[in-house]
């Protein structure tokens, strides 16, 4: 039996015991995880330890377990680099980066910051919605845990729905770590004083990403009663940003696109924006964005499979209104070689052609931009962009 205590509360921790009131008084010891496994995988069958907070809607945060040990490359075409203790996910969608220590390990002072910043930055690069969506379906295949139970505590009402909600799901998760929202755990024992000065600091320091510390430390008592006492370091410093770095969920409809694009004092951007929408929902389909700004994604079939292209955003300032590529899902679903075609086919627009530029240094990996404005002001690019959509899409291997 394990219970679980929360501890926020405590200012100091000490080595003496818990008790359980029953029957009879008992007292629980403090005791170490013998092994950094044994701890690992206490995290991966109890993820509610690391429930805190809530999502942007103000359920209770339920972390789900994507994978253990989830392998970071450092390019499209290599193996795994490194392997990350634990992913998980929450309803949101918002990834959720672990990595596990104990006490007696060094590296749990420094070296494991510098570790987790080398994850989360591969992440974001080489971590496509296909590669997350078959390492979680795999991971509930080898827990013995049907897909439909697992999907419906992530989608809720929509886990009944085809297999689109799942997808748009794990799409909104790889466009989170693409733009750094996400969250780092650091969980050991005992967090030293070094480790959480570190994550105040680079609390106040990222936007998007939150940085926690999680000390988890164990009671033992008689038979197999465990007490699991949760303290979490960082909160203060995540409640204390701006809240352009909070994260507020909404579904955007066509009808909320086209009112934003009807506000465009422009009547190029209006024609532009209208032209992209209607063409993907004739040849390929569009899907909801949740992100706080109106946006959609921009599906067409290609071998076999719906890959998402795009995305069209418009932002509160219309000025920053932008179509951005989704290379990291095109490289994942169609190779290198058809996304470096179709960077090459891609209209020659200011602001876009160095972010294409820089695409082969990165795997053709990452969501190049372009702002409507560019994009409206060049009378032929549009008719540009949805060719080179029709070459790639109709390319077959």
């Amino acid at each position: 039996m394990i219970v679980g205590v929360g501890s926020r509360g405590w200012d100091h921790m000490t080595n003496q015991p818990v008790f359980v009131l029953g029957e009879e008084l008992q007292a629980l010891e403090r005791a170490g995880f013998e092994t950094e496994a044994e701890f690992q995988e206490l995290l991966a069958r109890h993820p509610r330890v690391l429930d805190f907070g809530s999502l942007a809607d103000g359920r209770p945060l339920r972390l789900v377990l994507v994978a253990r040990e989830m392998g970071v490359p450092t390019s499209t075409e290599s193996a795994p680099a490194y392997w990350l203790d634990h992913l998980f996910v929450d309803a949101d969608g918002v990834p959720t980066l672990v990595e596990v220590k104990r006490a007696t390990d060094t590296r749990i002072r420094r070296e494991v910051v510098g570790q987790m910043l080398d994850y989360a930055a591969n992440a974001a690069r080489y971590w496509p919605a296909a590669l997350l969506r078959r390492s979680f379906e795999d991971t509930c295949v080898k827990d013995g845990r049907s897909l439909e139970e697992a999907y419906g505590e992530l989608l809720g009402d929509q886990g009944d729905q085809d297999d689109r909600s799942a997808e748009e799901f794990w799409t909104t998760v790889e466009e989170r770590l693409a733009a750094g929202q996400m969250r780092l755990l650091f969980v050991a024992d005992q967090i030293p004083l070094e480790l959480r000065a570190i994550v105040e600091f680079l609390n106040r320091q990222l936007r998007q990403t939150d940085v926690y510390a999680v000390e988890l430390t164990q009671y033992r008592g008689g038979g197999d009663l465990r007490v699991l006492v949760p303290r979490v370091h960082g909160e203060v410093a995540t409640a204390a940003k701006s809240p352009s770095g909070h994260r507020a969920a909404q579904r955007t409809t066509r009808a909320d696109m086209d009112a934003a694009i009807a506000s465009r004092p422009d009547p190029d951007v209006r024609r532009t924006a209208t032209a992209l929408l209607d063409h993907a929902a004739a040849e390929g389909r569009l899907e909801c964005g949740t992100a706080k700004y109106r946006s959609m994604r921009v599906y067409y079939r290609a071998s076999g499979r719906d890959v998402p292209i795009a995305t069209l955003s418009l932002r509160d300032d219309p000025t920053k209104d932008d179509l951005s590529f989704a290379f990291g899902s095109i490289t994942y679903h169609l190779g290198s070689e058809r996304a470096a075609a179709f960077a090459a086919s891609l209209p020659t627009l200011p602001g876009l052609a160095e972010k294409l530029e820089a695409l082969p240094a990165k795997g053709y990996n990452g969501w190049p931009s372009v702002s409507l404005t560019a994009l409206a002001s060049e009378p032929t690019a549009v008719e540009g962009i949805l060719s080179a959509i029709q070459q790639l899409v109709g390319d077959q291997e």
